[in-house]
């Protein structure tokens, strides 16, 4: 499920990150002139900052979300559906 923009002119986490992805593939084949390596370079600053920013929020959700205990979040195991006694085997 893709996340909505806060702003219509800025993208969602995935259409941010796969540009991410993007601008690391072109700036790591040193193809490129200076020029056009420094603003890609700013355009993946401004992407990182906003994913980033995405994934806090994400975060202070789910800790809204599971509740507050002594001051700390409470957190529940990931259940993986194997139980301790299958590593054990």
């Amino acid at each position: 499920m893709a996340t909505k923009p806060s702003k219509t002119d800025e993208p969602t986490f995935e259409q941010a990150m796969a540009r991410l992805g993007q601008i690391v593939d072109k700036l790591e084949s040193g193809e490129l002139p200076l020029e056009e390596s420094l603003a890609l370079f700013e355009e993946g600053v401004k992407l990182s900052k906003l994913t980033q920013g995405r994934l806090d929020q994400a975060q202070l959700k789910v800790e809204l979300l599971l509740g507050v205990e002594d001051g700390r979040a409470k957190t529940a195991a990931f259940a993986s559906g194997a139980s301790a006694d299958d590593d054990e085997a």
